[in-house]
């Protein structure tokens, strides 16, 4: 069984023995909200450059996925989408992996790495790293959780955009308008949070360790990179579903917004004659202004009114403008 020590409130470490294989095992040091104590924990016992402690530092927070390999380690930076309500936000994660350990450090708020970390706490003999007690096959299998754990996302985007559909044609343009929007910025944000893992992923299949065949590091992850593909292609198609929708709701407002100025234009067309004769018989010109002196004068104006809009509803009919 994994023998496990808290090393800290913000240090946790398991040591994944198997008797079956003397001699080896994999440690694995999981850091959430690395400060300076922790960074110079890490320094002193690992003696690890400088400039990776420093990007690990739970103030320093990386904009881009990075690697590098060194003599006697591998520096990896790589960041999961995760929600924080109902909002995709970058979470990331920094690995330092050498031969027999595995160190990351994160912001406690991947919950996929936490919750793999507890199940090799509890029940480490089930897993492969286990097995083969190596820790290029640990990075595999962290990988894997945390890849499999994005499929929710995209579960919750294909709720959301069946929701739209829903909500743009039961003529509810307006209120789509910010779903919309919503969940166009969350598919943006977790394409540009995984848009570099197909890459890190094919150097990660040519990892090398001393106790593991290549072929074996390779299969597991080849496939790794079928699933990061895979999920990269669903997002392709949620985010042009998304914009065929965004497209359609934009024509059902557009139409809407139409027929609203169809219905303006024909109103004030058609009240025309009657603002033109109310102002031609409201000049101060009583002399010589008709029907002002007749006693039925406001009644043949008033008729006057009439026909001219009943004149004008004929020309629309007839033109099919109604």
């Amino acid at each position: 069984m994994p023998q496990k020590k808290i090393i800290s409130k913000n240090i946790q470490k398991i040591i994944i023995d198997n008797p079956v294989t003397p001699g080896g095992k994999v440690v694995w040091i999981n850091i959430a909200n690395a400060r300076k104590t922790e960074i110079e924990y890490l320094r002193k016992k690992f003696n690890f450059n400088l400039s990776h402690l420093q990007a690990s530092s739970s103030k320093a927070t990386a904009q881009r996925t990075a690697m590098e390999y060194t003599n006697e380690y591998l520096f990896l930076i790589l960041h999961f989408p995760v929600f924080d309500n109902g909002n995709i936000i970058s979470g990331e994660i920094e690995f330092f992996v050498g031969e027999d350990y595995i160190i990351t450090l994160h912001n406690n708020n991947v919950n996929a790495l936490n919750k793999f970390f507890n199940l090799c706490k509890k029940d480490g003999n089930s897993t492969l790293s286990y097995e083969f007690e190596s820790s290029a096959i640990l990075l595999y299998e962290i990988l894997d959780k945390l890849m499999i754990d994005c499929n929710e996302i995209l579960d919750r985007n294909s709720i959301n955009i069946t929701n739209l559909e829903q909500m743009i044609f039961e003529q509810k343009s307006r209120k789509a308008v910010s779903q919309i929007l919503a969940t166009r910025r969350n598919i943006i944000n977790t394409r540009k949070i995984m848009l570099n893992h197909k890459n890190i992923i094919k150097k990660l299949s040519k990892f090398e360790s001393g106790n593991i065949p290549e072929h074996k590091i390779r299969k597991y992850y080849s496939s790794l990179l079928e699933n990061s593909k895979r999920f990269w292609e669903n997002l392709e198609i949620q985010k042009e579903m998304v914009e065929i929708l965004n497209n359609t709701n934009e024509s059902l407002l557009n139409n809407r917004l139409n027929d609203i100025m169809k219905t303006l234009t024909i109103f004030s067309v058609i009240v025309f004659p009657l603002t033109l004769l109310a102002a031609i018989f409201g000049m101060n010109t009583m002399e010589g202004m008709p029907f002002v002196n007749n006693p039925n004068g406001f009644w043949i104006i008033m008729a006057m009114m009439m026909f001219g809009c009943t004149g004008m509803l004929i020309i629309f009919a007839k033109k099919k403008w109604l």
